[in-house]
Formats: structure tokens, sequence, C-alpha cells
């Protein structure tokens, strides 16, 4: 069963309301936050492409990769399966990746039918994927799909925003947050949102870059 579907701000805001009500520190960081962003995204090949293409790269060498990918018409699942190595590592891609490109490419993934799937099956037909990990598998079914109760608990920066936010002695590991996050169903993906936004302010407000 698929359930609530984050597609306008008005849906976000819907749950981050529910958010602050069942949680004062929630309440305490949206009031420093202001609304929070839909961040939808395309789903498909070419976000789980450069989901593999942006892993371990900084964001500008990502785009790099990405247009250069796009110039050369290799963006599609037949184009990427075809293309020689060589020309894929010209466009900046690493021997790794490139064996992730093509793998995704060969992978055949029905994207439409992921759209009806259960929540845990995208994430378990994602990660079956040679190059895609659960972190990729969750991002892509929260931001991409829309999933309203996805979270995504080995990102660091949640980590960090939650021992903020929450006063924790230190940083939760992956399993310690993703069993704090199941009290903030059915809204998790929005928690997430909030918690990026916050994990922002701190910093910021520390002085951190």
């Amino acid at each position: 069963m698929v359930g609530r579907i984050i597609e306008t701000e008005a849906c976000v805001a819907e749950g981050a309301e529910w958010l602050a009500r069942a949680e004062p520190r929630f309440a305490a960081a949206l009031a420093e936050t202001g609304p929070l962003p839909v961040r939808r995204r395309d789903d498909g090949f070419p976000a789980l492409l450069m989901a593999i293409v942006s892993q371990q790269v900084s964001t500008a060498a990502a785009r790099a990769i990405s247009g250069r990918l796009e110039a050369a018409g290799l963006t599609a699942p037949g184009a990427i399966a075809a293309a020689p190595e060589d020309a894929l590592r010209g466009c900046g891609l690493s021997r790794q990746k490139i064996r992730y490109a093509k793998a995704l490419a060969d992978a055949a993934i029905d994207y439409e039918a992921l759209r009806a799937l259960p929540d845990a099956e995208v994430v378990s037909r994602l990660v079956a994927v040679p190059g895609i990990g659960v972190w990729t598998a969750e991002i892509y079914a929260m931001f991409s799909l829309g999933r309203a109760d996805v979270f995504a608990p080995g990102d660091l920066a949640l980590q960090e925003s939650a021992r903020i936010l929450f006063d924790l002695p230190e940083r939760p590991r992956e399993r310690a947050l993703r069993q704090m996050s199941a009290g903030w169903s059915p809204w998790r993906g929005v928690a997430a949102r909030l918690l990026w936004a916050y994990y922002r302010v701190a910093k910021e407000r520390d002085g951190i870059a």
C-alpha cells in the first residue's frame, strides 16, 4: 500500500504542523527554519544515474559530469548500455561508476511500477542494483517518488541535526535514528526535511561552514 505522496507546499506544511504538535522540539526547530521546501524531483533512470554520478564527489563535479553525459547523449539506459567504457570515462566516470551505471542500465527497472509499490518494496528493488545503497534508495523514494513516510537515517546531516535538536550526547547511528524516527510516522519524510533545514540553521548559528 502506498501512503501519502508529497506533491505541494501544502502537503509539507500539513506534515510540519503534525510534527510540531507531536514533538515540541520540532515546533521549536520549525520556528527557526520557517516553511520547509517540497524538494520534489523527477523519477526514472536519469535520477538514479545522477545519484550514482554524485557519489563521493562535490556537487560542482557531479553537475559537470552530468553535463558531459547529456552532451554526449548518454542519459538513457540503452545509450549507457551500448557506450564503450572509454566514452563514459571521457565524461568523468570512474571505473567503478561505469560498472554501476551499466548495471543500472541493464537492470530494466520498471520505473512506472515503482510508483505503485509500498515504500519498503521500492527500497528493496533498488538496492538489488549494484551501486545503489539504502541511502540512495530512500532518497529516491523520498524526493523522486514523494513518499511522505520515508526517512534516511544513514544520512550524516540528519544524524548530526538530531543530535543537536534533541540534545543527545553523541550523534545517533543509523539503527538508533531509524528507531527514533518511528515516532514521527506518518510524516518521516517531512521530519527529514525539517532536520536538514535545522542542520543549516544550527551550523550558521555556530559559525560553521
